[in-house]
């Protein structure tokens, strides 16, 4: 697990990576992280914000609102394409996640950053938004339906970001899945966040070349981090 630390402020937000990791771990791991800074808060201790970013093997996830029709596949056939699949508590409907695909988790608290819940998606989804743009790829955002999108008003919308997080005391996990170099046969299993009339993508499809996952990483991470520190600064 790689780790660095950047200080805006008196307040010190932690990068960790932590590479390929199966979801149960992750979600153990991070709901861990969760914890800790809401025990700090309700105690009145100093804490660390943290971005986690990592990559899931084949995993299909569903929020807590979340319908378990959208998933079209059953139980066997999640074993033949080698996937797992978990009811988890952050809002949104159902996704995938797997190989060539970028997860980040932030757990941080959003008061820190004077954020409010919709505050804080809108800047995940710039994150993403600028991160495209760094690679010539235009993306938006779609009226009542949280992600990135690209022609995202178009009879051609389609998603290259999913977004769900879970949020109490204004400290944030779960978070957001890019896809970079996606397998996306894989969302032909699902209706992709509850809908069936939208499609998905990747950024190695829009730009016909596979794209360093790493590279692609370090570029979201700096975006992230400088729109964090502008909420900070601006304040």
């Amino acid at each position: 697990m790689f780790r660095s630390y950047l200080f805006y402020k008196s307040m010190k937000t932690i990068t960790e990576n932590w590479n390929i990791i199966t979801y149960a771990e992750a979600w153990e791991k991070q709901t861990e992280y969760f914890n800790e800074i809401i025990d700090a808060k309700v105690n009145n201790k100093p804490h660390t914000n943290t971005l986690i970013f990592c990559e899931h093997p084949h995993v299909y996830t569903i929020g807590k609102h979340g319908k378990d029709a959208n998933l079209l596949i059953n139980d066997q056939f999640l074993k033949q394409i080698q996937a797992s699949y978990f009811h988890i508590d952050r809002g949104g409907d159902i996704t995938y996640h797997g190989p060539g695909q970028i997860v980040c988790y932030p757990i941080i608290d959003l008061e820190d950053y004077h954020l409010g819940l919709k505050e804080y998606i809108h800047l995940l989804e710039e994150a993403v938004i600028q991160t495209c743009r760094h690679y010539g790829v235009e993306a938006g955002r779609l009226e009542k339906a949280t992600g990135v999108w690209l022609d995202a008003h178009q009879p051609t919308a389609r998603k290259i970001c999913a977004i769900g997080v879970r949020c109490s005391r204004y400290v944030s996990m779960h978070g957001l899945a890019f896809n970079v170099n996606t397998n996306l046969n894989y969302f032909n299993y699902i209706n992709p966040c509850g809908f069936v009339d939208k499609g998905v993508t990747s950024l190695s499809k829009e730009l016909g070349k596979e794209i360093p996952l790493k590279e692609a990483e370090k570029v979201l991470e700096e975006h992230l981090l400088k729109l964090l520190n502008d909420q900070v600064s601006v304040k």
